[in-house]
């Protein structure tokens, strides 16, 4: 068995020649290698461009969607890696970002950027199982 991609309406389409998420066979499970997510609207397609906050809370709920259509959730969701175009938001980020892990959250890395797709503020990946 091959790797397979993972799509789903409920979360934005890409925005270029990758997959959503893709799932690769690991003995009796997969590994889910999560693209990015930024604070698109799935039901309008329309950017979320408000405070930080909100785009953290919108791209939560992106990721979401995409690790339900794999079968998987945030309780098993091993690392993750947040795009910042300002460390200065920093704070806010985990703010609504903790409130989705439980006791155990992912490894992280945390990374500041001159830029991001569509100019937003931030953009979060993730590495999950099913």
């Amino acid at each position: 068995m091959s790797h397979r991609a993972i799509h789903t309406d409920h979360a934005p389409a890409a925005l270029g020649p990758y997959s959503q998420a893709i799932a690769v066979p690991l003995g009796d499970r997969e590994i889910l290698f999560l693209a990015g997510q930024i604070s698109l609207v799935p039901s309008t397609g329309e950017l979320l461009d408000g405070p930080v906050g909100e785009q953290v809370e919108q791209v939560m709920k992106n990721l979401q969607a995409v690790l339900e259509a794999a079968g998987s959730g945030f309780d098993r969701v091993v690392k993750t890696t947040i795009f910042l175009q300002s460390m200065d938001d920093f704070g806010a980020v985990n703010e609504v970002y903790g409130r989705y892990f439980g006791e155990v959250p992912p490894a992280r890395a945390t990374v500041a950027v001159s830029g991001l797709p569509k100019g937003v503020r931030v953009e979060i990946e993730a590495v999950a199982y099913r």
